[in-house]
């Protein structure tokens, strides 16, 4: 066992005491039983984590039987696939028989077959990173790391690789081409030549994935530390193309007078852009790192060559609706796809605040601003920033010091109105009370009209609110009850 292997075993066994217990479990039923995969990878990397993998000969009933008396908490909603998870000491630990798969390659559901060896499992697993194993409990042996496929030399390169061909594996599991892509954005890895050549030629197996897969994949991609590198390896290999299409759709023809810049290359420096910015949030956040991915993918639709220019006249309001209905076939959850669709949609609201030749905002408008950012106004204020991606250093200045001048003034006027909460002085049932309506339209018209009064004057006195409903509802509904 080399020196890093052993101080890396040393240091997992010293913070987690659960694995040598659970290995003389086994070791004392005649069974054997290895740490494998990531969390092998992950303590080389010095990235430990709470979650542990194990792999053994034991069949699921025999590890049951093992664990059931031992563990905290045990759950086997996976014992059908060989899988048991239980929980000790407060780390999680999931088990798995030994596994030697054939799978019906119209489908991704493998019909599970039990391995003989440890040999047969490592061979199925996606890569050689995560093709490595550690004996337990006897981890200090000399041929307790077992490293068939050059999982070690993986790392140290920094290479992803398949343990075999990687045409058998992605056959095999069309979702390890998401996974590479994954792992390069985590890692920041290369993938091997032979493994892209063969993700570029089998892309379109990636369909018979499920959504939701797909969509936990690309999650962590997006939240890895490199995601331009897993984001332009799915568009280099046309993965894109067929779990989000508008990604490739971007690399727009650049015109002959070079009057637009490459929206693709400009979203990735967005999306990076922000990355930078989060700090601002609670750490990597998925819907803003969304919303810069995305924010532009109505450009191609909207793109027109009016008078010798290039436009994209409202393409924020096609890029929404086209960000809503991807996010939503990719299975998001409804609060991330309604706050990525808001961003969008509002992320030029901004542009021409502050500029040469432009009307200076009134207080109505960063009052309306606010409201219509609601609780996505920080991540508002992230993206419009990360959307300067201008070499003119002096334009970008001009555009970061109006920005700064537009907070300061949401600031001003948040002290003084409690911005964030701007609504009218009378709810839906005064003005029903006080006009005699009954719920419908009407109410709603009311209401609409005084939120527009609060947004013009900024908060209205209760008595002043009355008198200018009661002037509406003598204009705009006749002969109302009570007006």
């Amino acid at each position: 066992m080399s020196n890093l292997v052993g101080t890396a075993a040393r240091v997992l066994v010293e913070r987690s005491p659960v694995l040598v217990e659970i290995g003389r479990l086994f070791q004392d039923a005649g069974l054997r039983l290895h740490l494998v995969g990531g969390s092998v990878r992950d303590a080389l990397l010095g990235r430990l984590d709470e979650d542990l993998d194990l792999t053994t000969d034991a069949l699921p009933g025999q590890v049951l039987a093992l664990v059931e008396p031992w563990a905290d908490a045990v759950w086997d909603v996976g014992i059908a696939f060989g899988t048991l998870g239980c929980r000790k000491a407060g780390q999680q630990l999931e088990i798995t028989t030994y596994r030697s798969e054939a799978y019906d390659r119209t489908s991704r559901k493998p019909e599970v077959a039990y391995g003989e060896s440890l040999e047969q499992d490592l061979v199925r697993r996606d890569f050689a990173m995560n093709a490595m194993a550690l004996q337990l409990p006897d981890w200090t042996a000399p041929d307790a790391f077992v490293d068939l496929y050059g999982g070690m030399a993986d790392l140290a390169a920094g290479v992803i690789r398949t343990p075999g061909r990687p045409e058998d594996s992605f056959d095999d599991d069309p979702l390890r081409m998401l996974r590479a892509a994954r792992f390069a954005s985590q890692l920041g890895f290369e993938v091997a030549p032979e493994v892209v050549a063969a993700m570029t030629d089998r892309a379109a197996r990636i369909q018979i994935v499920s959504a939701e897969r797909v969509r936990a994949e690309l999650e962590k991609l997006l939240l890895g530390a490199h995601p331009r590198k897993g984001l332009t390896l799915l568009v280099d290999t046309d993965l894109a193309a067929h779990v989000l299409p508008e990604l490739p759709a971007l690399r727009l023809e650049i015109d002959e007078h070079q009057q637009h810049k490459d929206v693709y290359e400009h979203s990735l420096q967005v999306l990076e852009r922000a990355i930078v910015l989060e700090s601002r949030l609670d750490g990597p956040d998925l819907v803003l790192r969304l919303a810069a991915l995305l924010h532009d993918i109505g450009k191609p639709a909207t793109r027109r060559f009016e008078d010798g220019k290039v436009t994209f006249h409202h393409h924020e309001l096609a890029g929404a609706r086209m960000a809503k209905k991807r996010l939503k076939a990719l299975t998001f959850g409804k609060d991330v796809v309604d706050a990525v669709t808001l961003l969008t949609e509002l992320h030029l609201r901004f542009h021409g605040y502050g500029q040469p030749g432009t009307s200076p905002w009134t207080d109505a408008a960063v009052r309306r601003y606010v409201v219509d950012a609601g609780d996505q106004l920080l991540r508002l204020h992230l993206l419009t920033r990360s959307d300067c991606t201008t070499r003119n250093q002096r334009r970008a200045q001009r555009l970061s010091d109006a920005y700064d001048d537009l907070e300061r003034r949401i600031d001003v006027l948040a002290e003084q109105e409690e911005l964030g909460r701007v609504r009218p002085a009378l709810d839906g049932n005064e003005i029903m009370e006080l006009l005699g309506l009954p719920p419908g339209r009407d109410v709603g018209r009311a209401y609409r009209y005084l939120l527009e009064v609060a947004m013009e004057r900024g908060p209205v006195p209760h008595a002043e609110a009355v008198s200018l409903l009661r002037a509406w509802a003598a204009e705009h509904l006749g002969d109302t009850p009570g007006a």
